[in-house]
């Protein structure tokens, strides 16, 4: 969102920015003060020990922080301003400072501000309206970080899911013309979904003419899952690659028919032994055992 956006959604104008100056001239000359009560609160707070471990880090991040609120204090909001917090919700992704941190420390450094510190010089009326002109920007400022640290703890989060996804699909040529892909936990829709891409695109990589899909390692077969199956090993037929299903117990055989599946549209196999055995046979290949000597 632009500037000019932000500035709207907030109803900040151009007599808010003026009655926050205000304040501001009656704040500032305090400001090391405020440094000295800020960091003496979050010094007792077990988040925040664990980010700032030496001295060297607490005064660089009180350095900053005091440069925020003369910024603040300044009220020149344009793309530099917004950018700024923008950089200070990355830091904090970065760091790990979680945000419900982030909104006390914010609510703390408010009554330092406001109250605290302020010196009285401004007639009431004044004086309220440069409050709530400081409400609106410190709202304005809460906004760009929160929403940035959100977008960023997100990425991350999808970044790690596709890891594992990748991590859990497994498709590996165990031969030439043959794909195993081993299937371990909970096939979910996302997980079928991600499970078939990789596998057609290792179909496509590798002109494999077989792919073994072992489901011993499946904790539950049902409907859901069933239909997951049937969904991967016609895809992959579609791409002229036979796919065989490895790992069939008991339990789940007769819990595909209960369910009333049509079993002859997926060929399955009792154990990985028997499945390699098929597909040596649909490449033209046979297993010979070498006696020694």
């Amino acid at each position: 969102m632009t500037v000019d956006g932000l500035l709207q959604m907030h109803d900040l104008v151009s007599e808010d920015l003026a009655a926050v100056r205000k304040l501001g001239a009656c704040v500032l000359p305090r400001l090391n003060e405020y440094g000295e009560l800020f960091y003496r609160w979050i010094a007792d707070l077990p988040e925040y020990q664990i980010v700032f471990t030496s001295p060297e880090i607490t005064a660089h991040a009180r350095a900053e922080q005091l440069q925020y609120w003369r910024r603040t204090f300044a009220a020149e909001v344009d793309d530099r301003y917004v950018a700024e917090r923008r950089h200070v919700g990355a830091t904090h992704a970065r760091i790990g400072l979680s945000l419900p941190s982030y909104f006390a420390a914010m609510n703390y450094s408010f009554v330092l501000l406001t109250k605290t510190l302020y010196d009285g010089q401004l007639s009431n009326a004044d004086y309220l309206v440069a409050l709530q002109a400081f409400t609106k920007l410190m709202h304005f400022d809460i906004t760009i970080v929160a929403d940035t640290y959100s977008r960023l703890i997100n990425e991350r989060i999808a970044k790690q899911s596709q890891a594992l996804l990748e991590m859990s699909t497994p498709v590996t040529q165990i031969w030439e013309d043959i794909l195993m892909l081993p299937v371990v936990g909970i096939i979910d829709s996302r997980r079928a979904q991600d499970l078939m891409l990789t596998v057609l695109k290792r179909i496509s990589q590798t002109r494999a003419k077989v792919f073994i899909m072992d489901i011993s390692g499946v904790a539950v077969v049902d409907s859901g899952v069933a239909n997951h199956l049937i969904k991967i090993t016609k895809s992959t037929g579609l791409m002229g690659c036979t796919s065989l299903v490895s790992g069939i117990s008991p339990e789940i055989a007769q819990t595909m028919v209960n369910l009333g599946f049509d079993v002859s549209e997926i060929s399955t196999s009792a154990t990985l032994h028997d499945a390699l055995e098929r597909a040596f046979r649909v490449i033209g290949r046979t297993v010979t055992e070498i006696s020694r000597t």
